[in-house]
């Protein structure tokens, strides 16, 4: 008995000894400002997360936050342009890349729910022309595309797509017709931008009018939201934040990757109302929720954006930040520092 007692007892040492080894194995090759950016003291204010939030290597942060009750703020730090050394402007605008994608799923819910489009029919049906030119297109459904869900090899992907972005939405199609699907619809899940690609492409076939005229009709109009743009050439340069790539020196704000452009405050006012229900009707909010998710990040180079509802304290959080780097470490960052900033609303909701 006593034999057994000391062979247990060896066997937990040891156990403790191999998790011991791993947590520190796991430590070495986790980046340590991934490490510092969790474990540092988290700050009694949003402004104070902010400002520093610019320790981990951000040329500027913005930050809305709406909590229910309370006036919505905007919270900034570092640089609206570095060289310039403009001070980041809280009301600045900003390219929200795939947080876009929220705008197109609600236009493609109301279609729906106007019978005007149908989650189950297909690619092909919708598009006679890429039948053989997309790999499935008479299996891929709308469902599909929405969802990503569809297989279709991401057009982002290609080679050189950053360095020579394409002018057009046919121009972008075409960097992926005739290439091998990466899997059959539905037997697989791959984010992928050329789902919204097809998509904004079927708005406006349907609609006759450009996808963002639609989203304009159908969301901003309706929210009274006078700051969010389709393009690059639709806005004023100087009140687009300067974008930074890590390694590259100069503003690649000019750079036409073709994303929407918001300020803050107006993704912020979105965003509430796609999830309090005040944006869709009672039938548009199921199609919706079955069919898409309510909170996005946006990722392209030299902007970087996050926006979330957090319904256990009833509150928006928007952040933008405009510098992103090769490695990700960026993007891990802002989904860090993204935390804490609701880990400070949970614990005190002070704004």
């Amino acid at each position: 008995m006593e034999h057994t007692k000391q062979k247990t007892s060896k066997i937990k040492r040891i156990f403790r000894i191999v998790l011991l080894v791993g947590t520190f194995i796991s430590l070495y090759f986790v980046p340590w400002i991934l490490v510092k950016a969790w474990i540092i003291p988290l700050p009694d204010t949003v402004q104070e997360q902010v400002n520093q939030t610019l320790s981990h290597g951000f040329d500027g942060v913005i930050v809305y936050v709406d909590v229910a009750g309370k006036s919505p703020a905007l919270y900034a730090a570092g640089y609206h342009n570095k060289k310039q050394k403009t001070p980041a402007k809280p009301r600045a605008l900003f390219k929200i890349a795939s947080i876009s994608k929220l705008y197109h799923a609600v236009a493609i819910t109301q279609l729906i729910n106007d019978k005007r489009l149908s989650l189950d029919k297909t690619l092909a049906e919708y598009f006679p022309d890429l039948k053989g030119r997309v790999e499935y297109a008479e299996s891929i459904t709308l469902r599909h595309l929405v969802q990503h869900r569809s297989g279709i090899p991401n057009f982002t992907n290609t080679p050189n797509f950053w360095n020579e972005p394409k002018r057009s939405m046919d121009a972008a199609l075409d960097l992926i017709l005739d290439l091998p699907a990466n899997f059959k619809p539905n037997e697989g899940y791959e984010y992928c931008n050329t789902n919204y690609l097809l998509l904004s492409m079927l708005i406006e076939k349907v609609t006759g009018q450009s996808h963002f005229q639609f989203i304009e009709a159908v969301i901003l109009k309706p929210l009274g939201l006078k700051n969010t743009y389709g393009s690059l050439k639709d806005v004023n340069l100087d009140d687009l934040m300067s974008g930074y790539y890590v390694g590259v020196e100069e503003d690649i704000k000019t750079t036409d990757y073709g994303s929407m452009i918001a300020t803050a405050k107006d993704v912020g006012i979105f965003l509430r109302a796609l999830n309090d229900g005040s944006l869709l009707n009672d039938s548009e909010m199921e199609i919706y929720g079955s069919i898409y998710e309510f909170n996005h990040g946006g990722l392209i180079p030299g902007y970087q954006s996050m926006a979330e509802y957090h319904k256990d304290i009833d509150a928006v959080v928007i952040q933008f930040m405009n510098t992103t780097d090769f490695e990700g470490y960026q993007w891990n960052l802002l989904q860090i520092t993204h935390s804490r900033v609701v880990k400070i609303l949970r614990n005190t909701k002070d704004l």
